[in-house]
């Protein structure tokens, strides 16, 4: 082999590996959420997320989780390094003692998570980490989202 092929082969190679690193990032373009099915909620944001629990919620939360943030958050919600493990956001609140506890402590969790979903947020040099829904995101989609979030923290949370 040529010092010019495997000096082209080389080039290739690495164009190849950065190429599929790129695209392992994922699609950062916030996506729509289907939400058909779920209670509309209006145009005044709930203070809690009203379908935590909800099935049909949770289960169109996980597709909207799938297009949206698996590809900085990861798959099935569990962080590879990329971003913040989201899973961790209610963690606590799962291990609370009485009920009153853990639904004040998921609620505060719904005010931090609304906010950054809506708002994005950037580091400190001004560069976005993470991009605003605000102009895609529905009431009923963010909450729809969280819902999923908040059963994969309990589901992880049980004994194995």
């Amino acid at each position: 082999m040529s010092k010019l092929t495997a000096t082209v082969g080389s080039a290739l190679g690495f164009l190849v590996v950065a190429t599929l690193v790129a695209l392992a990032h994922g699609d950062v373009t916030p996506h729509p959420v289907d939400t058909t099915g779920l209670p509309p909620l209006g145009k005044e944001w709930v203070a809690a997320n009203p379908y935590r629990g909800n099935d049909k919620a949770v289960a169109l939360g996980a597709i909207g989780y799938l297009h949206n943030c698996a590809g900085c958050h990861g798959l099935n919600a569990e962080a590879g390094g990329m971003a913040p493990d989201l899973l961790l956001v209610a963690k606590d609140c799962v291990g609370m003692g009485s009920q009153k506890l853990q639904s004040d402590c998921f609620k505060d969790t719904d005010d931090y998570f609304k906010g950054l979903v809506l708002d994005g947020r950037k580091n400190s040099e001004g560069r976005e980490t993470m991009p605003s829904y605000s102009s895609v995101f529905t009431q009923e989609a963010v909450w729809a989202v969280k819902a999923y979030l908040d059963q994969r923290t309990v589901d992880e949370s049980k004994p194995k």
